[in-house]
């Protein structure tokens, strides 16, 4: 048994915060170990007035994390799964993805019970998600998208500050900081998918590390199927938060699992949709079938088409 304590490296948001205590107390709970929470500010987090699609993704968010970690500055690092880029840094492993909250959507509106397909005419909604946007304006092209920053106080004070009907943030957020009782609307998945990893935990750590194995204790094997077969899908599109596409991996039972994915045009003119069913021992091999799929459908086009137009935004 490891004797040492824990340094856990985490954003200093109060989400992230929420989140790596909640990770610590299973540590020390179910490992027996101490821990200790390593702070770290991360260039995402210092950027606050630029959308993140504009200037690296969601990347951004971990980068300095994972150095902390190879620098053997932190031993073990808690991440929202939906910010890792398809691939991580050489010489760490995602171990464990041990909790998911609620995958979807949540529209958060100005007047009580609003909901996605009856706001009104022309409606003013904050988003700061390229693939948010994109789904919204599929189904509603007459809705007017406001990007989005900050963290989640943030964000909903600017239903007034920006004269917003509503925002849309995810309901695990929400759910995790006390704010259940302010979401209007718990979008379906059959109207909005979510995120790649949305409201799941994700435990990494150096490759090799005694502590790697301990860690994997706390694995959820729902949650890690379901990571499996959407971060698949995400790897063989190259994806990352400027490239608008969403995957979802829900349990059927009986080790059968049904993964939807989609992805789309920026101004949601084209989006390009997918399913299969499958055994939890295929997930990763169906979120690689799903994306040849929707390439094959006609989104190879379209992902060119959207590399460009991020090397062109890039360049000026």
């Amino acid at each position: 048994m490891l004797v040492k304590t824990v340094r856990i490296a985490t954003r200093g948001s109060d989400l992230a915060l929420v989140q790596a205590r909640y990770v610590a107390s299973r540590v020390e709970k179910e490992l027996g170990l101490k821990t200790e929470l390593v702070v770290i500010s991360t260039t995402g987090d210092q950027i606050q007035n630029i959308s993140l699609s504009k200037i690296g993704g969601k990347g951004l968010f971990i980068k300095e994390i994972e150095e902390a970690l190879l620098a053997n500055r932190a031993d073990l690092a808690v991440h929202s799964a939906k910010d890792l880029p398809a691939s991580i840094a050489p010489g760490l492993r995602l171990s464990a993805f041990p909790q998911r909250e609620d995958p979807r959507d949540a529209l958060i509106g100005r007047e009580v019970g609003q909901t996605l397909l009856g706001l009104p005419q022309g409606a003013r909604i904050g988003t700061g998600s390229t693939r948010r946007a994109s789904q919204l304006l599929s189904r509603r092209p007459d809705l007017e998208i406001v990007p989005l920053r900050g963290n989640v106080p943030t964000r909903l004070k600017k239903l007034d500050s920006e004269s917003l009907t509503a925002v849309i943030l995810a309901c695990a957020g929400l759910d995790r900081l006390g704010f259940s009782d302010v979401i209007s609307e718990r979008i379906s998945p059959d109207v909005m998918l979510p995120a790649v990893c949305q409201g799941t935990l994700a435990l990494e750590t150096r490759e090799g590390d005694d502590l790697d194995q301990e860690i994997a204790r706390l694995d959820s094997e729902e949650h890690a199927v379901a990571a499996e077969a959407e971060r698949a899908f995400l790897r063989r599109l190259g994806g990352d938060c400027t490239i608008p596409l969403a995957a979802y991996c829900e349990s059927l039972g009986g080790g059968h699992i049904r993964v939807r994915a989609c992805l789309a045009s920026p101004d949601g003119s084209a989006v390009f949709r997918a399913e299969r069913h499958g055994g939890i021992d295929e997930a990763g091999a169906i979120g690689t079938a799903l994306a040849e799929e929707i390439l094959k459908a006609g989104g190879d086009a379209l992902l060119q088409e959207l590399r460009a137009l991020n090397q062109s935004d890039d360049s000026h």
